[in-house]
């Protein structure tokens, strides 16, 4: 069978095109059979190159979109081949890093966290902002799998040239969104993106290390969310710098000016997330755009009594420093169990504990002492694989 054949259905209706037989007779069914002008040399496919170091920073450093996403998905691979490449790349990169503001977003599901978003990203987009957005999405611990799936209902801000958006696994770990998230942070700023949206699901821990990554952090919540009781005792609203019910539209709009009161009134019993800014509650609509304008008002206005105070920059510098300290724990974490005498000697501890020979405090004893963190080091142990 050298070439296709094409008919006409009995079905079809005058001046339609005709149909290509198909591949039944085919069995070789490599591109070239399927696609004869692959086999002739006629037309050759691009190949999926890989970047060079250069190529990554100069990409990313004027902007391009693809390769940023490329150089984020570097950074974003448990690969130890691809660690080394990703932290060069970040580390020529650094000093174009710091300009941007940081914003985390957290909120329920269903609170119309990435709707508005989507419209607040718009709004800053038309004043001349760049906005990336970075939103993560939990990993499931029994698939390993995300759905990813934030992108496609922030369809208009996506297609703006001046926008970036990019869903991110979890990882599995609160490690995972720290040193992930908190890299391709720096890497959208390096691209020229001046704000930064990082948007979380709060349904977990995870809340509190997004806040130990951002400059302002917002609470979005819902209409109906229980009593002041209840929202008191939420220790999501200890982090926030503002509380923002959402959906204050239609009918809506009575009652989210009724919740608003509600948690202004808590916001009274609870300690400040930021020295010298107090938090208050706001409305916000994405179909109406009521309060997006405020909001950013407020934002702004946060940074600079924050700057003026000296406790903006206090903030990104205890956060510098935490994120290294979280890095060494997890790195000294996985040269123990990485290591070959601790891997083989733990089964055994492991059945003793469990049929009470040994303490659990006398079987940490014991592999501390046989740990030998030199030997353990000349291994190439990735260090911020999973375990």
């Amino acid at each position: 069978m050298s070439n296709y054949t094409t008919t006409t259905p009995d079905w079809a209706v005058s001046n339609q095109s005709a149909v290509m037989s198909g591949i039944e007779g085919i069995k070789d069914t490599t591109v070239g059979n399927i696609n004869p002008a692959f086999a002739s040399g006629a037309f050759k496919p691009k190949r999926r190159m890989t970047l060079t170091e250069d190529e990554l920073v100069d990409g990313v450093a004027r902007g391009d979109r693809m390769i940023l996403s490329r150089a984020i998905t570097l950074i974003e691979s448990n690969s130890p081949k691809h660690f080394a490449k990703a932290q060069r790349v970040l580390q020529r990169l650094l000093p174009q890093t710091g300009k941007a503001l940081r914003i985390g977003i957290t909120g329920v599901p269903g609170a119309g966290k990435s709707t508005l978003i989507e419209a607040f990203g718009n709004m800053l987009c038309d004043n001349g902002h760049r906005v990336a957005v970075l939103s993560i999405d939990p990993t499931s611990s029994i698939t390993k799998g995300s759905i990813l799936g934030d992108k496609t209902r922030m369809g208009t801000l996506s297609r703006r040239t001046e926008a970036f958006i990019r869903p991110s696994p979890a990882g599995g770990t609160l490690g995972g969104v720290a040193r992930k998230s908190r890299e391709t942070m720096l890497m959208c700023e390096a691209a020229g993106y001046d704000v930064i949206l990082i948007e979380t699901v709060g349904v977990g821990q995870s809340e509190t290390t997004v806040r130990s990554m951002v400059d302002f952090f917002m609470l979005v919540v819902l209409t109906g969310a229980g009593d002041d009781l209840q929202g008191i005792k939420k220790g999501i609203m200890e982090l926030a710098d503002a509380i923002v019910v959402n959906k204050a539209d239609g009918d809506n709009l009575v009652r989210a000016k009724v919740t608003r009161g509600e948690y202004e009134r808590m916001t009274e019993f609870i300690r400040p997330a930021t020295d010298g800014w107090p938090t208050h509650a706001y409305l916000a609509s994405a179909v109406t755009k009521l309060g997006l304008p405020e909001l950013w008002q407020v934002i702004q206005l946060f940074k600079e009594t924050t700057t003026k105070s000296g406790v903006f920059q206090r903030r990104r510098d205890s956060q510098l420093l935490d994120w290294m300290h979280a890095m060494i724990d997890e790195h000294l974490h996985n040269l123990f169990f990485g290591d070959a005498v601790i891997m083989g000697r733990m089964p055994e501890i492991r059945e003793a504990v469990l049929g009470g020979v040994i303490s659990p405090t006398q079987a940490v004893a014991e592999l501390v002492k046989m740990f030998d963190i030199t030997r353990a080091a000349q291994k190439k142990v990735d260090l911020f694989e999973v375990r």
